[in-house]
């Protein structure tokens, strides 16, 4: 059992290790800046399933570090909460197969909404429709699931959130985010303790 354990870690790892850091990762970077810091419009996130839920993260940790974001569930923005999206956002969506129906009839609800929105699109198919309506693409690099049935979405997850932590530290360090500004965002607990600590030259 413990070698079966160290075996998914060691493929997980692996997978992390081949994500291609290809231009789609500066272009949605200077994409989320110039409409969210520049233009002062937001970040917003969507996914169903799995990706959903790593979409969701991605938004709180951006909106946490400085970058506004929300996360909308692509069922619920066709029932009302589509009106969250405002002319200057900018979204990013995921879907592993890239081309997740509730995800293709948001996009089209946006761009009727407001046209021309950015878009953003985390996938494992640089071949599907949202790739090729993306203003910026990154590429999963298509990991096999470590899932015995090859179905559960496992490995495919892990990479969307080392993806999306990595577009999050690359626009902390581009806007120069400080331990002060995360205090102000993350108030309590022990991290708003930390930040606080560490604004003051504490450790």
């Amino acid at each position: 059992m413990k070698e079966a354990i160290r075996k998914v870690i060691e493929q997980e790892a692996q997978a992390i290790q081949n994500i291609p850091v290809e231009d789609g990762f500066i272009t949605a970077i200077d994409l989320i800046h110039q409409q969210v810091h520049q233009k002062k419009g937001k970040l917003v996130t969507s996914g169903m399933g799995k990706a959903g839920q790593i979409a969701a993260n991605i938004a709180t940790t951006f909106s946490s570090t400085g970058t506004p974001s929300v996360f909308l569930h692509p069922s619920e923005s066709q029932h009302g909460d589509l009106g969250v999206v405002q002319e200057n956002d900018v979204l990013l969506v995921i879907s592993n197969s890239g081309k997740t129906r509730e995800i293709i009839e948001l996009i089209e609800l946006a761009e009727n909404l407001h046209a021309g929105l950015p878009l953003i699109v985390i996938s494992s198919n640089p071949d599907g429709t949202l790739a090729k309506n993306a203003d910026a693409f990154i590429y999963t690099g298509n990991p096999k699931e470590v899932c015995p049935l090859g179905l559960s979405p496992t490995t495919s997850t892990t990479v969307m959130t080392v993806i999306g932590d990595a577009l999050v530290v690359s626009m902390m360090n581009k806007i120069g985010f400080t331990n002060d500004e995360y205090a102000k965002r993350h108030h309590g607990g022990y991290l708003g303790d930390k930040s606080r600590m560490q604004a003051k030259g504490g450790k």
